[in-house]
């Protein structure tokens, strides 16, 4: 007898529960993103809510959760329960950079979440002053060479695409070039412009009106492929190395042990969005290519990746102290 008011004790558990995916969402749904307003992960979130929004017949709300480089919205979305109400606008820097760069953090990149789309890839561009004497990628690879240790490069912060694209340069060129770090792109733009510094791999919307006007001369992009809003720039794999990708990207997420229906829900709605031309202009427009990519895709991206950068934030000695 016990058996069997177990037994139908759990098929109206597993009904009750089925019933409640097929009729997500009963409520609002936040999209929690670990910048401030207005930067590009703020900008994708509210195009993605905006959409879902209407897809989904109820309200999806963005809330800025800021603080130690988006690790702490992160967390908060790691930690959030399990039920598609509260998702997260999660990039590379905390899934992929954070974890060899902290001795500790309150999420675990590949089992704390739930992978649901990717949603963008932005690009940095490698620059020079104007009045640089390298006129092209390999002139500056030949001055590097000529000059151990004298030349420079300015970088938005420690762990930043910035930083890492410019420590896999010199790991792959074999370069001895030097840090400067500053608190973002903005800050290092004068000293770039007046060549106290020597390069920079600098966010694409940031440098590419001063390349432009010819403050600056651009070599490349760090994205594995050409820049929807630079089109005419080589990227650094075609300029001669070979799988150099070195971006800000951001994803979809939400908490571990988020039912399959739920996710898959959202992302078929997600690539929806992502092939919309309102809001593909809209990313091009602040230097980001929309994706829209599978959770498995996600998830053998971050797995991917992590291995792979760890090995030139630790070669480079890459701490989030800096």
């Amino acid at each position: 007898m016990k058996r069997e008011i177990a037994a139908a004790l759990s098929i109206l558990l597993a009904s009750s529960v089925a019933f409640a995916q097929g009729n997500y969402p009963e409520k609002p749904v936040r999209i929690l993103v670990g910048f401030t307003p207005g930067v590009a992960p703020d900008v994708a979130a509210r195009l993605v809510a905006e959409k879902l929004s209407e897809a989904l017949a109820k309200p999806v709300i963005v809330e800025n959760v800021t603080g130690a480089g988006g690790n702490i919205g992160a967390a908060r979305v790691a930690q959030a329960a399990p039920d598609g109400y509260t998702l997260g606008m999660v990039g590379n820097g905390s899934l992929i950079f954070s974890p060899s760069m902290y001795d500790k953090l309150d999420f675990d990149p590949v089992k704390s979440f739930a992978p649901i789309s990717q949603i963008f890839v932005a690009a940095n561009l490698l620059v020079v002053p104007a009045d640089s004497p390298a006129k092209t990628l390999p002139e500056l690879v030949a001055l590097a060479r000529s000059q151990p240790g004298k030349l420079t490069y300015a970088h938005a912060g420690a762990g930043t695409s910035q930083h890492l694209a410019a420590e896999l340069f010199k790991s792959m060129a074999k370069l001895d070039i030097q840090p400067i770090a500053y608190r973002g792109t903005t800050v290092l733009l004068p000293d770039l412009l007046a060549g106290r510094v020597s390069m920079s791999f600098g966010n694409v919307v940031n440098v590419l009106p001063l390349v432009r006007d010819g403050k600056l001369r651009a070599f490349a992009v760090t994205s594995i492929k050409r820049s929807g809003i630079a089109p005419d720039l080589p990227t650094m794999a075609e300029s001669g190395y070979p799988g150099f990708e070195a971006v800000p990207w951001f994803g979809l997420m939400a908490p571990a042990g988020t039912p399959q229906a739920i996710i898959d829900r959202l992302h078929r709605e997600a690539a929806k969005i992502m092939q919309m031309p309102d809001v593909r202009k809209k990313l091009s427009d602040i230097g980001a290519d929309a994706i829209g990519g599978t959770p498995a895709e996600l998830a053998a991206l971050i797995e991917r990746e992590i291995p792979q950068w760890a090995k030139v934030i630790k070669g480079a000695g890459i701490r989030a102290s800096e």
